[in-house]
This record gives C-alpha cells, sequence and structure tokens, in this order.
C-alpha cells in the first residue's frame, strides 16, 4: 500500500472532521463576506480562500493535538513504571 494511501487510512476521522468543518466554515463565510461587501463574487471569493487554508490548519492542528494527547498519556505509565 502506498504511503499516501496509508495515510489517508490511519487520518480517515481526522480527514472528514475536517471536511465537515470545511462545509460549515464556507457557509458561515459566504453569508458574512455578502452581509460585509454586498458582492457576491467577492463574497464567494472569500469564502473559499480563506476556510480552504483554514482547513490545513485545522488538519494539522488536529494531528498535533492527537500527539500531544498521545505524549500525556504515556508519561502518566512511564512514572508508574518506574
Amino acid at each position: 500500500m502506498s504511503s499516501l494511501r496509508r495515510s489517508l487510512q490511519n487520518n480517515r476521522q481526522t480527514l472528514k472532521k475536517t471536511a465537515s468543518y470545511y462545509l460549515i466554515h464556507i457557509t458561515v463565510a459566504a453569508m458574512v463576506a455578502y452581509a460585509v461587501t454586498g458582492n457576491l463574487i467577492a463574497s464567494l471569493t472569500l469564502s473559499l480562500l480563506e476556510p480552504t487554508v483554514q482547513a490545513f490548519a485545522f488538519f494539522f492542528h488536529e494531528k498535533a493535538w492527537q500527539r500531544w494527547n498521545a505524549r500525556s498519556a504515556a508519561v502518566p505509565a512511564e512514572a508508574q513504571a518506574a
């Protein structure tokens, strides 16, 4: 199995959360941008650009939290073994 395919399998839950967050963020951003600008094209452009960047940031943020939680869980186990 390729490393990309394995990574997709290993991160399926995080990718699903990222996708749902992305859709909600686009919807909210489009409504806010339209309310501020009154321009449909500008609101669509803004609502696609910013959430796309945020979706990538969210994915890596979620992965960092998973690593942190795994390390936090490992520390008490190591302390008990000592």
